[in-house]
């Protein structure tokens, strides 16, 4: 419930005063003063506001009055309204008959001050419940049929697809957190932007319509963003499948970040076979799958051989194709990768053999 404080009754006063040569006061509901033009006056009990408040109507006092209440001076008290609730009293000191003409434009003023404050307070705390129900959504507790309650209530349309993306920005410069997580909800409706971390975003929009995530890019840096990197995730149905998309875009995220440094949109449908397997880099059996790569580079002076087969992985293994990319002839490929195949012990020409070395360059890094 909107109570007045002394920030609102002071700002009240000071913007009465710049254009009244009379002195203002700002009461709250229990007839305490808050603000005003005389400082000395500010926490004491206004007895005129207390006649307000008790009748709810406007309380004129002239100098004969004055001298029997205590804390009063001359002049007129008006209710403050908000929604229909009486919130307080705004005073002017003077002769009642001189102040009739400004006081009610004064306290037309001053309600509306009070209104747009009002207004001000709910939309944060709408602003800081949404966020709070959007991180308990996400996680483990988020299936509980309040939260899902109060969150369609919210208009928060738990129910819809959404794409998981996992923004990680220079935390230095640019665009900060909250104004890329601002104008992505405004740009796109429906959006969820929780911040995990002080330098990351997690943005989960309606999965319809698609979006070209390289415009999307260009757009934030034409906008000043410094974005090191962003993982897309796949679309995920309900509440269970968005917090797994949740934990696959942080996957994908710290890998780009540790073997694709240099890629800045990284995408689960791209990486996923390699995310998959980055999870457990510290597990033994990786090591034995990277073993065969290792020998090859230990050999590889000039990284020529690896440079070809990452070349043979990004055409698929189309000989032509990943000739022409080189620059190379066919044969010289072909010896090439007879050379990768004698030296790791694994032949690329055969399914078996080009899954296990595809895997190993996707999880080294390139550098």
């Amino acid at each position: 419930m909107f109570e007045l404080d002394h920030d609102l009754a002071q700002d009240i006063v000071d913007r009465a005063m710049a254009i009244l040569p009379y002195n203002v006061n700002v009461m709250d509901s229990q007839g305490l003063i808050l603000g005003s033009g005389e400082p000395e006056r500010v926490n004491t009990r206004h007895e005129g506001a207390q006649l307000v408040l008790a009748n709810e109507r406007v309380v004129e006092i002239d100098v004969q009055t004055a001298m029997h209440l205590k804390g009063v001076q001359p002049g007129i008290n008006l209710p403050l309204w908000l929604d229909q609730r009486l919130i307080g009293v705004l005073g002017i000191t003077g002769e009642p008959e001189l102040l009739r003409t400004y006081a009610e434009l004064v306290r037309m003023t001053a309600e509306m001050l009070v209104a747009q404050r009002n207004q001000q307070t709910e939309q944060q705390w709408r602003r800081q419940r949404c966020d709070d129900l959007l991180a308990l959504l996400l996680s483990e507790a988020g299936d509980s049929p309040r939260l899902i309650d109060e969150a369609q209530q919210m208009g928060l349309k738990p129910q819809l697809a959404r794409v998981p993306y996992l923004f990680e920005l220079d935390g230095g410069t640019g665009q900060t957190v909250e104004t890329l997580g601002a104008w992505l909800t405004s740009r796109y409706p429906d959006s969820w932007c929780v911040s995990p971390a002080k330098s990351s975003l997690l943005w989960c929009r309606a999965a319809s319509p698609s979006i070209d995530h390289e415009r999307l890019l260009e757009k934030l840096d034409e906008l000043g963003g410094r974005i090191l990197r962003v993982a897309v995730g796949g679309q995920a149905e309900g509440l269970a499948g968005l917090r797994r998309g949740q934990q696959r875009v942080a996957d994908l995220l710290a890998y780009g970040r540790e073997v694709l440094p240099d890629v800045r949109l990284l995408s689960l449908e791209r990486y996923r076979l390699p995310v998959m397997l980055w999870r457990y880099r510290d597990d033994d059996a990786l090591d034995e799958l990277l073993k065969p790569l290792r020998d090859l580079i230990a050999r590889d002076g000039n990284g020529q051989l690896l440079a070809t087969l990452r070349s043979w992985c990004d055409h698929d293994g189309q000989s032509q194709a990943c000739a022409d990319a080189l620059g190379i002839h066919r044969n010289s490929l072909r010896y090439r990768m007879e050379r990768i195949a004698e030296i790791s012990g694994v032949d690329p020409l055969r399914l078996d053999g080009m899954l296990a070395l595809y895997l190993g360059v996707q999880l080294l890094p390139q550098s």
